[in-house]
């Protein structure tokens, strides 16, 4: 599928698009809408949303923050309300098997859930290791070693990837091991280069193959790079790309999060940074309810205006990674999949998970 290098997910304000939401989501810098929380009222309301946002452009990429445990964005009217993924690391230590065949029950339901309501891509799973210091991460790990995070992980994958449903590895190269919460400030880890591809990068090495797109971390590692990783062509060129094979989209978390902000001081200047970098994609969130999105469309004249000036241009391979985040299978809508026998024997298997 050949299609422009659309660098910007943006979000929309509310239950459905405005005028001007419609206008802003035509721009051809635009490739993919995040959706959260306040754009859920029901699933009737989402279908017709995203069924909205492909009708403008059938191209954009529809994606949300939806994990299980705490980062989930729709809980109610028939969603599964998933455990935290470290629910899984803890099985593991029981039963190993039976903790890789709950993973891909997991991503199974996660995957058919999201796909029967339009959704193209969640960013999961995290394969930050839990070394216990970091309460953003928490229980959103699946576990301290780094051969069971991969193995759980791949297993997720698996059951992601039979729905259709796009995956995002994320936060690279570790945000585990940081105690501060990228969301309200910048995360500092002062470990070196060699302790962190052995452990905490290791798995994004052992899914090269098999994973669609990669996360990096607002964390600055200073015995590496003093830009964080997201803006960092050390750790996205030298490390993921080259020392570690990985060959898909790299997306920036949000820019609009302190720890970007601390670095780059406002949107447009940490977007350009995160492509220069390496970043194929990248997020701006949580913008389209102030003052109607005029931030948003302020910063894709920047762009344009950077594209025009020789500050940043388009690329193929760019282009290339976001298409492979679309959907290619249509979904089975939600009454069909209420009676599917791979979708309710994984929806047993989670409800087991406790």
């Amino acid at each position: 599928m050949s299609l422009p290098h659309a660098p910007l997910f943006i979000d929309v304000a509310g239950l459905e698009l405005t005028a001007r939401e419609r206008k802003r989501l035509r721009d051809p810098l635009v490739g993919g809408v995040i959706l959260f929380a306040r754009n859920w009222e029901s699933r009737r309301q989402l279908v017709a949303l995203t069924a909205q946002i492909k009708a403008v452009r059938a191209d954009l990429v529809i994606a949300v923050d939806h994990e299980g445990g705490r980062v989930q964005s729709f809980r109610s009217d028939g969603f599964t309300v998933l455990p935290a993924m470290a629910s899984l690391g803890r099985l593991w230590m029981r039963d190993a098997m039976r903790a890789v065949q709950a993973a891909g029950a997991v991503g199974r339901v996660l995957g058919a859930e999201l796909r029967a309501c339009g959704i193209d891509l969640s960013f999961t799973p995290v394969v930050d290791l839990d070394w216990g210091r970091s309460q953003v991460i928490g229980d959103r790990a699946l576990h301290s070693d780094p051969r069971v995070v991969a193995v759980l992980a791949q297993a997720l994958l698996a059951g992601l990837q039979a729905t259709g449903l796009a995956h995002c590895l994320k936060h690279f190269p570790g945000h585990g091991w940081a105690e501060a919460d990228s969301h309200v400030a910048l995360p500092v880890d002062r470990r070196g280069l060699r302790a962190i591809v052995r452990a905490d990068a290791a798995p994004y090495g052992w899914l090269r193959h098999g994973a669609r797109a990669v996360m990096p971390a607002h964390v600055v590692y200073p015995r590496i790079d003093q830009l964080p990783a997201g803006f960092s062509a050390r750790w996205l060129q030298q490390v993921l790309r080259e020392q570690l094979g990985f060959d898909g989209a790299i997306i920036s978390d949000d820019l609009t999060m302190q720890g970007a902000r601390e670095v780059a001081g406002d949107e447009t200047r940490a977007l350009l940074m995160a492509l220069h970098a390496g970043c194929d994609l990248a997020l701006v969130c949580n913008l389209a309810p102030l003052d109607q999105g005029a931030a948003l469309d302020r910063i894709l004249a920047d762009l344009r205006q950077a594209q025009q000036r020789g500050d940043w241009q388009p690329d193929a391979l760019g282009a290339a990674r976001r298409a492979a985040l679309l959907a290619c299978t249509a979904p089975l809508p939600w009454d069909a999949l209420m009676l599917d026998a791979g979708y309710v024997g994984a929806l047993d298997e989670v409800a087991r998970l406790g």
